[in-house]
C-alpha cells in the first residue's frame, strides 16, 4: 500500500460525507486524520448544527460496525461496555457485550451523562480494550470514538474532566452554517434526507493498512523541535496554567504525519503544524483563571504561540524516501 492509496481512500470517504454535510470540508479532514491515526473526536457545539449528522456520515461511509450510544443522566456504566448475566437454562454466566463494541462509536451528547458514566470510557479509548468482572476484553480493530457534546453552559450538562479530554486525538467546533450555506442545506433535505443513501467506500482492511503506514511519513529533525518548541511554550506561557503533556505532543506527531498525507505529501511541513495546532492542543491547556472567560480563548493563546515561535525554513523533503 502506497501513501497515495491513503489519500485516495480519505478523498471517497471526503466526497461520500459532503453529499450530506455542507460546507465542512476542514472538519471532515479532521475527522479523517483521526480515523487513519487511531484517534478519538470530540465534536462541540450548540444543538442543531449537525454534530450527530456529520458522526453517523463517517461511519455509514466505512464498512465497519457502528453503534450509537445516547447519553442520558440515568446511563450505567453497564449500559457502555456490557454485562455479566446468569444464563438458567445453561447455569451459567454469560458475557453480554455493550454497544462499546464496534468499530464507529458515536457518543451522543456525552457530558450529559454522570462522570461515574464518562469514565467508563477512558481505558476503551486508550487501551482498546475493557475490563469487566475482572476479565478483559478487547475490542475489535479499528475502533474509534467520535462523541458530541453540547457548550457546558446548557442545562444538565456535565464537564468532561481532564483525564478523558486528553483521550480525545482532536476537539473540533463545527459552527453555525454561513447564509448560502443555509439555503443549499434547505434545498438538500426539503425532500429527502440523503444520509439514507450513503453507500460505504472503505473497508475494515484498508483502513487498519493506512493505520500502519501513515508513521513512515518523513519528519525532519528541525520540524520534529518545531513540534516541542510549540508545546513548550504552552507550558511557559502566561496565560497557561497547565500546558501540553507528552502524550499531546505525540498526538499532534501523529495528526500532522497523516494531514500531510492527505494533503498529497510524503513529509511534514510547518503548515500541517500550524493548521493542527489548535484542535489537537487546544483542550490539552488549562487556562489561568483570568483567561477562561470568553469562547475559543484557547484557540487565541495558541495563535499567540505559533506566531512567536521561530518556524524552521529548510527543505523539508527528503528525496531518498520511497514507501511502498
Amino acid at each position: 500500500m502506497q501513501f497515495t492509496m491513503i489519500k485516495e481512500m480519505a478523498d471517497n470517504v471526503k466526497k461520500n460525507i459532503q453529499e450530506v454535510i455542507i460546507g465542512k470540508d476542514e472538519t471532515i479532514d479532521l475527522l479523517l486524520v483521526a480515523l487513519i491515526s487511531s484517534g478519538h473526536v470530540l465534536l462541540e457545539d450548540v444543538p442543531g448544527t449537525g454534530k450527530t449528522l456529520m458522526a453517523k456520515s463517517m461511519a455509514q461511509s466505512l464498512s465497519c460496525s457502528f453503534k450509537r450510544i445516547q447519553f442520558t443522566p440515568d446511563l450505567l456504566p453497564s449500559d457502555v461496555t456490557g454485562i455479566h448475566f446468569y444464563n438458567q437454562k445453561m447455569g451459567e454466566f454469560e458475557f453480554r457485550s455493550g454497544p462499546i463494541f464496534a468499530n464507529i462509536v458515536l457518543a451522543d451528547e456525552i457530558n450529559r451523562a454522570t462522570p461515574r458514566t464518562q469514565s467508563s470510557l477512558l481505558e476503551c479509548m486508550e487501551e482498546k480494550q475493557t475490563t469487566i468482572d475482572g476479565e478483559t476484553h478487547f475490542l475489535e480493530l479499528p475502533f474509534m470514538v467520535i462523541a458530541t457534546q453540547n457548550p457546558l453552559e446548557s442545562q444538565g450538562t456535565f464537564p468532561l474532566p481532564e483525564a478523558q479530554l486528553d483521550r480525545f486525538l482532536l476537539k473540533v467546533n463545527l459552527g453555525y452554517p454561513s447564509k448560502e450555506e443555509g439555503i443549499a442545506i434547505l434545498k438538500r433535505f426539503k425532500e429527502r434526507n440523503p444520509i439514507d443513501e450513503i453507500q460505504p467506500v472503505a473497508g475494515r482492511n484498508l483502513i487498519l493498512e493506512a493505520q500502519k503506514l501513515y508513521s513512515k511519513v518523513y519528519v525532519s529533525d528541525d520540524m520534529l523541535r518545531y513540534i516541542m518548541d510549540v508545546v513548550e511554550m504552552t507550558r511557559s506561557h502566561e496565560h497557561v496554567e497547565l500546558g501540553v503533556s507528552p502524550r499531546g505532543s505525540q498526538a499532534l506527531l501523529r495528526a500532522v504525519q497523516v494531514y500531510a498525507v492527505l494533503q498529497g505529501r510524503e513529509y511534514v511541513i510547518p503548515d500541517d503544524v500550524k493548521a493542527l495546532a489548535k484542535p489537537v492542543l487546544g483542550h490539552r491547556m488549562v487556562l489561568t483563571q483570568m483567561k477562561r472567560v470568553g469562547e475559543n480563548q484557547a484557540d487565541a493563546v495558541l495563535e499567540d504561540i505559533l506566531t512567536k515561535v521561530p518556524v524552521p525554513s529548510e527543505d523539508f523533503k527528503n528525496k531518498g524516501m520511497t514507501v511502498k
